[in-house]
């Protein structure tokens, strides 16, 4: 058996692994955490491979055969976001602290604690006499960089899986105690764009007036993706953009958070964003533009007087249902082309995308996991939410696999996910076991 004590241990040496998979750098770091996570399932019987398809590894790992009884396929990501701003963090990340109750470090909800307390339940189950389901592992390493190469290993791996549903526990719950199903997530399409001006950086008093200043334009570019609304004003953008349909727009105003308490989560002064919705529709149900990254010019301390030679953005479109990401990049740049102002130039490079996700929370297994949700945090009901966040790979599993997805989130609304002081609640890696256990369980009676 494994007391709390060993089982912190364990997640903090999962936590000290620097598996950023954005970043080349850290390729062995990567290897390294996934070899460690094969080894924990071999620990407990499973029979567990790495799986490549010219990226970083994915772990697979099969438990013991069940005959006539459902597969269940438990998907999580072992790679990190990187750890910049670095000064912003009160702790190295990757030396775990504990303070009141949670974990300090890069990871320790996206998405290793999330991961690491469904393999807790299974291990727990595997002692306790066996798994009452077919159990399949998928754990990735590029889930932070678009899941690029998993699709490729899926349309691999799918005869050899056929899951009956997957069960993935990288989402939030709605606020502390409160058991929450996702059952939408939004698309993604990101680009980069460098306004280019000058051969090269020229004396803003020499040349200031009669040379187009990049970071001048970029700014102004811009400026047109939202028009006073907020809306964004990228012509054909809504075009099949999905509702949200009457009984989603009632269960949004039984949910317990609104405008107030966005605002304490966020530490913002106001909400902003598109008329006519409320703020979780606006995070949900909604499409966005939004702006990730800018850079040009002198960045030091002190003045340093030039006109900049190039200006760059990061961008990201969040998308909902029925929205194309080819399309919505195509309409992008279109846009941006269209809007570019004279004196300059325009590179454009698109980046990852990924589908949006939307899953019936009143299905029979829908139904099957609100169960096991009210029955482990022992409450009467079940916050349904769409999400405003991306898994890409969880419309593939519907595609390839054929198989629906269970979003049950154990990450807490100010867990800091992708920011300095990422955190998670030790409590909720029993939890998030318990949870697994009580699902698979209910799973086992499913006639198939």
């Amino acid at each position: 058996m494994h007391g709390m004590a060993t089982i912190n241990e364990e997640f903090f040496e999962f936590l000290r692994f620097q598996s950023i998979s954005a970043d080349p750098a850290f390729a062995t770091h990567m290897e390294s955490c996934a070899q460690w996570v094969v080894y924990k399932f071999t620990q407990m019987g499973f029979r567990v491979r790495l799986e490549r398809a010219g990226g970083h590894p994915s772990v697979i790992a099969f438990g013991p055969r069940v005959e006539g009884a459902p597969t269940v396929l438990v998907y999580g990501h072992y790679d990190v976001q990187p750890v910049d701003p670095i000064h912003l963090w009160t702790s190295p990340p990757f030396e775990p602290r504990i303070s009141n109750g949670k974990v300090y470090a890069r990871g320790a909800t996206d998405n290793k604690g999330q991961i690491f307390s469904h393999f807790i339940g299974s291990r727990s189950m595997v002692e306790a006499g066996g798994l009452p389901v077919n159990l399949v592992y998928l754990i990735e390493g590029e889930e932070e960089i678009g899941s690029p190469t998993l699709p490729a290993i899926l349309k691999r791996l799918h005869t050899e899986i056929q899951p009956d549903i997957a069960l993935v526990s990288d989402t939030g719950m709605i606020a502390p105690g409160h058991p929450t199903l996702t059952y939408s997530l939004r698309g993604i399409a990101a680009l980069e764009v460098a306004v280019h001006g000058a051969a090269t950086d020229l004396h803003s008093g020499i040349y200031g007036g009669v040379v187009a200043n990049p970071a001048l334009a970029l700014c102004r570019l811009l400026s047109t993706l939202h028009d006073e609304s907020g809306r964004v004003a990228i012509q054909g953008f809504y075009d099949n953009v999905l509702e949200p349909e009457e009984w989603e727009r009632q269960m949004v105003r039984f949910l317990p958070i609104g405008e107030k308490e966005l605002l304490a989560i966020t530490g913002a002064p106001a909400l902003t964003g598109e008329a006519g919705y409320l703020p979780l529709e606006r995070t949900g149900a909604r499409p966005t533009a939004e702006i990730n990254g800018l850079g040009s010019g002198y960045q030091g301390p002190g003045s340093k007087t030039v006109i900049p030679a190039v200006a760059m953005a990061k961008l990201t479109f969040r998308l909902v249902p029925n929205q194309d990401p080819a399309v919505i990049l195509a309409l992008a740049e279109q846009h941006l082309r269209k809007h570019c102002p004279l004196g300059v130039s325009l590179e454009i490079n698109l980046g990852h995308s990924g589908r949006s996700y939307f899953f019936d929370p009143r299905s029979p297994w829908g139904s099957l996991a609100q169960q096991a949700l009210v029955r482990v945090f022992n409450k009467p009901g079940v916050a349904c939410i769409r999400e405003g966040g991306s898994i890409p790979i969880v419309s593939d599993f519907k595609n390839i696999l054929g198989c629906e997805t269970l979003l049950m989130g154990l990450a807490l609304p100010d867990c800091r996910a992708h920011a300095p002081d990422e955190n998670f609640p030790l409590e909720h890696i029993n939890y998030g076991g318990m949870l697994h256990a009580e699902l698979l369980r209910l799973a086992a009676q499913v006639r198939l």
